[in-house]
């Protein structure tokens, strides 16, 4: 029994082929849009590559603009083959194409579908990334003078400024780290050189944050420097009172950032994953109800269109068989390659069986 079958008149299936037609060239648009995102999304990631680790971030980018290239392709030969529908002889020449065509987009949709859940599942991946990163971009922060690590303050101290961030974690983070360079330390004086005797790994740390961790919108002046200790300032309790710094980790500043990115790049690829669905759909019933025209041999007449000509189960057990006997075809093949009796004629009883049947 077919699936989801129904009848076209020759007004109905000419109405069809003109619709399929302009939606064949609305999913070139769709295609172009995208590209036009894989492209968004990719310059979105470079632009912050250096506070990421290496990771396949650039997998769902990559994928979405091979998609829409791909899908602007198949949707223009798409259009060109509902145009030619419009006229049964026309039909004729690409009657062999459509089965190949439908198959090879229906594959096509599942991988728009894919990279719209691709979008949705990078959180954890994006998260590991930046927490690795950032941390590297810390650790590296006071390196103005090292080739190849000297653009990192300036990069972190605009992040944190753009974002309203402080840190990786927290603001607390700067403090497990040395973020001055030693060649603003005065090595003279006597309290530099406690402190560096002080830790192990002979570092400067001290509970003090970059500038561009102090929040523009606080009354009070920043306090970046001794902010756990009380007396260095008036009437001031870090315990109790609201830091004048921004408190918020850059990592999860950047993580709703990019987040909401993909969230928005996920349910574009998703809407447009339900619309090629419902064109590739529609090609499928124009296919069918042609194909039930040729048989007939009336173009005026009213014919069949289906989705699957058998049930779910009937179609998918007549695939299997299908690849099951081209496994033994192959198996067949090789065997007979070693045969030394594969090229020797038949025998007399042999060719009287043949001529028998």
């Amino acid at each position: 029994m077919a699936v989801l079958p129904i009848k076209l008149t020759k007004t109905n299936r000419d109405k069809l082929a003109q619709v399929l037609w302009v939606l064949n060239w609305i999913s070139v648009v769709t295609g172009i849009i995208l590209f036009s995102l894989g492209i968004f999304l990719k310059v979105e990631i470079n632009k912050r590559q250096d506070l990421m680790a290496e990771s396949q971030l650039q997998s769902v980018p990559n994928m979405l603009i091979a998609v829409g290239l791909i899908a602007c392709v198949i949707n223009f030969l798409g259009g060109k083959i509902c145009y030619d529908c419009v006229d049964t002889n026309k039909f004729l020449r690409w009657k062999l194409v459509m089965l190949p065509y439908i198959i090879c987009t229906f594959f096509f949709t599942l991988s728009v579908l894919a990279g719209a859940l691709m979008c949705y599942s990078m959180h954890g991946q994006l998260e590991e990334a930046l927490t690795f990163g950032l941390r590297d971009a810390m650790r590296y922060y006071k390196d103005t003078d090292t080739p190849g690590r000297c653009f990192l303050k300036h990069t972190v101290d605009q992040l944190q400024i753009q974002f309203q961030c402080c840190g990786n974690e927290g603001y607390r983070d700067w403090f497990q780290i040395q973020w001055v360079s030693n060649r603003y330390l005065d090595m003279s004086q006597r309290e530099v050189l406690d402190r560096l005797r002080s830790n192990v790994e002979g570092k400067y740390l001290m509970d003090g944050v970059p500038f561009s961790c102090c929040n523009v919108n606080s009354p009070r002046p920043c306090i970046q420097y001794q902010i756990t200790n009380n007396s260095a300032h008036f009437n001031y309790d870090y315990q109790t009172e609201e830091l004048n710094l921004w408190m918020r980790g850059c990592r999860q500043a950047l993580l709703d950032y990019y987040t909401n990115i993909m969230h928005s790049v996920g349910l574009t690829v998703l809407i447009i994953w339900l619309f090629e669905l419902s064109v590739l759909t529609g090609v499928r019933y124009l296919q069918t109800s042609l194909e039930n025209v040729l048989r007939q041999g009336d173009p005026e007449c009213e014919s069949d269109g289906w989705l699957l000509e058998n049930s779910f189960v009937e179609t998918a057990r007549s695939n299997f068989n299908i690849i099951k006997h081209l496994g033994k075809f192959n198996q067949i093949n090789i065997s007979s390659n070693g045969d030394p009796n594969i090229d020797k004629p038949p025998t007399a009883h042999y060719a009287r069986y043949c001529n028998h049947w």
